[in-house]
């Protein structure tokens, strides 16, 4: 099984970190760094079913089907990942903890399997790093502001 952790430290409070990752309307400005991916239908509470909208590609129609499987803000929300209806879930988890200065984030998503599994948490990986590097500072400062 592949699995995908990335762990960053931001220099905001837990609550703006929290913001960030759970509001709909600030979402798709980081995750704009890797083809977008705006909340329909999210709200941070166990068994809402939502869907992420992104720019679809040739093999997939650029909708993430999810349900939020934990969330205690602000330090948890946990949620089902699928590609398709018919896909076996995957699990995206976003932990936060308040460090010295400010915001440990640690970004999960597990339950790759198999070869697709394999090249799926590799290119998400890239993905990811890249929303969490380049997308989500940008964001945190706004709001901090």
């Amino acid at each position: 099984m592949s699995e995908i952790s990335i762990v960053r430290d931001y220099p905001y409070p837990v609550i703006t970190v929290w913001r960030a990752l759970t509001d709909p309307a600030l979402v798709p400005l980081w995750t704009s760094t890797g083809r977008g991916g705006r909340p329909e239908g999210f709200t941070p509470a166990v068994g809402t079913k939502f869907r992420l909208i992104g720019k679809p590609f040739p093999g997939w129609d650029g909708i993430v089907r999810c349900e939020v499987l934990a969330a205690r803000e602000p330090t948890l929300l946990s949620y089902d990942w699928r590609n398709k209806e018919t896909d076996q879930p995957t699990v995206v988890t976003n932990t936060l903890e308040e460090i010295p200065g400010g915001t440990r984030l640690t970004w999960e998503h597990t339950g790759f399997h198999g070869i697709e599994g394999v090249f799926m948490s590799r290119l998400l990986g890239r993905v990811r790093r890249k929303m969490l590097e380049q997308g989500l500072p940008p964001v945190l400062a706004d709001i901090s502001r």
